[in-house]
């Protein structure tokens, strides 16, 4: 007889800073708004000096210090931390280069940044963005939010009442992510565009990480974040970052479309492995040339997603460079229920198809170079929606790759659902767009 998996039980979370890897601890305290971590399993993000560096999951005993339990578990972590790969190394030097050059004093502070968030009907959700965005310690930026196709004021009337003249309302009534981020790019004065979603909070240190390395690179187009749990409450939030969630690990990484990474064949077709829509910035000028985002994309269209995706491979495609850094950290609210965890598995799967066409149709120079990767891209598909990606640092709720909570084959067969619809929806999003015209 079958039984059924055991249900994930919650995790605290929370944030541990070390001295060094093997250090005092200097801080240690819940995650943004969690409350205060005691007895029980904690999920915590380990920095040294300040610098995000690896993530570990522990239970702390009944009258045990949480801090020294879990700095245990670190300093051990941090201890067997595999050897950078040539492309985290090449990454690095141009991280080293630039903060050699601020401690000199010779390198220019952060470019102006200009900071958009879409939004639609979750005023709550986004006053809370908005005061951890407020509290960023870049020298130079605004902040815009765009209120996509709203059924009612709600959104205008927080911003207005709220946040006055520090935070720019404009709205956009076409549905879609990807057509408010035009919207908003269209609005934008920075030299430098950055997204984040209505439902992160964002470490302060957050906007200046992300921008940061545009002033030392000139042919950087395009630098994506770390995503981590703000709240590991659910079952749903459990396992969905038992299997990856948003993160993309703490070694820097730098894709050069002159210098393909040898460790990723299909590049520069594994978006996915590039970043996220909430934590993502691009050079404003390569954006435009790059052509924006396709409005046929994104939450709110029939596509489901695959807007973020279309954007790193246009820029990548238009010569750019794209950067990989974990100090630009935003804590994200995933989605507390199984059937939002259905919803979301579905959209991963449509969004990744839908962007692969979305390219193709407004890119066909790129289908030579599509088709000689397909057979290994189909490979690389059905391994990923058979088991959620491992990441390389571990420290996840449950282990990455230990199936402590396995990924159901039910989510699994919806992605795969997704991605056999996902070309149909971007048709559809398009047919709607151009009757909407």
């Amino acid at each position: 007889m079958n039984h059924p998996a055991p249900l994930p039980r919650p995790l605290s979370v929370a944030e541990l800073d070390l001295a060094a890897p093997g250090g005092p601890v200097l801080s240690f305290r819940p995650a943004p708004g969690g409350p205060e971590v005691k007895a029980g399993d904690v999920y915590a993000l380990v920095r040294l000096r300040g610098r995000p560096a690896a993530t570990v999951v522990g239970t702390v005993a009944d009258g045990e210090d949480p801090a020294e339990a879990l700095a245990a578990l670190a300093r051990e972590r941090l201890a067997r931390t595999a050897p950078p790969t040539d492309a985290e190394r090449f990454a690095e030097r141009f991280a080293e280069r630039f903060a050699e050059s601020r401690e000199e004093g010779g390198a220019d502070a952060p470019p102006r940044a200009s900071v958009i968030v879409a939004t639609r009907e979750r005023p709550e959700q986004l006053a809370r963005a908005l005061d951890s965005l407020l509290a960023q310690d870049h020298p130079d930026f605004e902040l815009i939010v765009v209120d996509n196709a709203p059924r009612t004021g709600d959104t205008r009337d927080l911003v207005v009442r709220k946040y006055a003249d520090r935070v720019r309302y404009v709205r956009e009534d076409v549905p879609g992510l990807a057509a408010a981020h035009n919207t908003g790019l269209a609005a934008a004065d920075g030299t430098v565009v950055a997204f984040t979603d209505d439902d992160v909070i964002a470490d302060p240190h957050w906007l200046t990480a992300l921008t940061e390395p545009f002033a030392a690179d000139p042919g950087l187009g395009c630098v994506t974040g770390l995503i981590l749990p703000a709240r590991l409450a659910t079952p749903a939030q459990v396992l969905l970052e038992s299997h990856g969630g948003f993160a993309k690990g703490f070694a820097p990484r730098l894709y050069d479309p002159a210098r393909p990474p040898a460790d990723e064949p299909l590049f520069p077709f594994t978006a996915g492995s590039f970043g996220s829509g909430a934590n993502m910035a691009f050079r404003a000028d390569a954006l435009r040339r790059a052509g924006g985002f396709d409005p046929a994309t994104g939450t709110g269209t029939a596509a489901k997603g695959g807007d973020d995706l279309y954007a790193f491979v246009a820029v990548l495609s238009a010569g750019f460079r794209l950067r990989y850094t974990a100090r630009a950290l935003v804590w994200h609210h995933h989605r507390d229920t199984w059937q939002d965890l259905r919803n979301q598995a579905y959209g991963y799967g449509a969004g990744l198809t839908a962007y692969l066409t979305a390219t193709l149709v407004r890119r066909p120079r790129l289908l030579p170079a599509l088709l000689a990767r397909l057979p290994r891209g189909l490979a690389h598909a059905r391994t990923m929606t058979a088991r959620r990606g491992e990441a390389p640092d571990g420290g996840v709720p449950g282990e990455h790759g230990t199936h402590h909570h396995p990924w159901p084959r039910s989510l699994s067969r919806l992605e795969r659902r997704g991605m056999f619809y996902g070309p149909l929806g971007y048709a559809k999003a398009r047919l709607r767009k151009a009757g909407s015209r």
